[in-house]
């Protein structure tokens, strides 16, 4: 029989695996597959398109509905450019922190999971429990709703799903739904001294990212509803982060990218925001078609992350909080495949070992302490599932 490892020698594993979202997964699926198989527990695949990445996913317990799912995803943000101290894909201990890529973020949280469900397996549980482990969660939660669907035909269906992100192992019970959208100003060139006969992408991007500013103002200054006020800011937001173009300073831009990014408070349609940017669109789009008629706007989504609403009676919340024994409201602004879950009919909570404050930063780490609470965490739940 193979040893049982501790969560932190399946930490330092799993982050040895540099498994930036840019690159391959598939050397820590392998991994973890073939751990898993060693202590009898069957796991099962979901790919990509390219068949570079999968999700990984298990069942320990009876062979019946109604398990909780610990959740976490196993891509990790570069480290290129990032002033390091020590090697990011070894975990090094000091001054009472694991640090390492990932070491928050979430791998500490998939190694407590990956504990736990070996645990599970040799204890024995009446209420079974799963594993799930996605893919690209860092670049706009795309690899969870197609693990989702993969699940649901190959294991039985769970009904309490704990995402492990940071949350100081507190019971995050909402969050803010993430929508992205590319969008590319085609316009028609001339010497800018003609700029009546030409179309600058550049100058008509200008009122689209205007009408971001304006909703911006508009959402902060009307009342916030009940769901709205918990999150701060208590109002969806309009962001560009990104935007490039045109070719030199006299010639109207031909070309203009940018990203529209929204972060919808989970009372409000992200159906309506998206519907509204297009329309926007549309009419920037005839006035720039009115000079030139070969100039255009495209607009692709680039991500979906439904928003996490407050469950009544939610069980997942309830779960975490007779765990932990917190009490308290807590929600974020930034987006987790916990929606994700949500919208596929599961009830779904975050809590996870950490601060968000550590993610994505050089030197990422987790306290000694925060991990250790999140193995506690596991060793209850799995307490929890014997006594069914």
């Amino acid at each position: 029989m193979t040893d049982r490892l501790s969560p932190k020698a399946i930490m330092d594993k799993l982050i040895s695996f540099p498994t930036v979202s840019r690159d391959s997964n598939l050397p820590l699926v392998d991994w973890v597959e073939s751990y898993l198989n060693s202590h009898g527990i069957e796991a099962h695949r979901h790919y990509d398109e390219s068949g570079e990445k999968a999700a990984l996913f298990a069942h320990v317990g009876p062979w019946i509905e109604g398990a909780v799912i610990l959740s976490g995803h196993t891509d990790v943000v570069p480290v290129d450019g990032q002033p390091w101290d020590s090697d990011p894909f070894t975990v090094t201990e000091r001054d009472g922190k694991y640090f390492g890529r990932g070491t928050c973020d979430m791998k500490g949280f998939d190694a407590i999971a990956i504990w736990a469900l070996v645990e599970a397996q040799h204890r024995g549980v009446t209420r079974p429990l799963q594993l799930a482990l996605s893919y690209d969660e860092e670049i706009g939660c795309t690899g969870a709703p197609p693990m989702i669907r993969a699940m649901q035909p190959v294991l039985p269906k769970g009904s309490a799903v704990i995402v492990g992100e940071p949350s100081m192992m507190k019971a995050v019970t909402g969050h803010k739904g993430g929508y992205g959208y590319a969008t590319h100003v085609q316009g028609f060139e001339v010497h800018s001294s003609l700029i009546h006969t030409g179309v600058s992408a550049i100058m008509f991007a200008a009122p689209l990212i205007e009408w971001a500013n304006r909703s911006n103002e508009a959402n902060r200054d009307k009342a916030p509803d009940e769901i709205a006020a918990m999150f701060e800011p208590s109002w969806t937001t309009l962001h560009v982060g990104v935007i490039e173009g045109g070719t030199a300073q006299n010639i109207t831009a031909k070309d203009c990218r940018f990203s529209m990014d929204m972060r919808v408070v989970p009372s409000e349609s992200a159906d309506d925001w998206g519907d509204a940017y297009k329309a926007r669109v549309r009419e920037v789009e005839t006035q720039m078609q009115a000079i030139h008629p070969e100039t255009r706007i495209d607009v692709t989504q680039t991500f979906n992350v439904p928003g996490l609403k407050p469950e009544k009676d939610g069980e997942a919340e309830a779960i975490v909080r007779q765990i932990t024994g917190d009490n308290e409201s807590h929600v974020v602004s930034y987006g987790t495949e916990a929606g994700q879950f949500q919208e596929a009919g599961y009830s779904a909570v975050v809590c996870g070992p950490g601060s968000i404050a550590q993610a994505h930063q050089p030197n990422e780490y987790i306290s000694v302490a925060q991990f250790q609470a999140g193995v506690d965490f596991a060793d209850q739940l799995v307490a929890r599932l014997q006594e069914g």
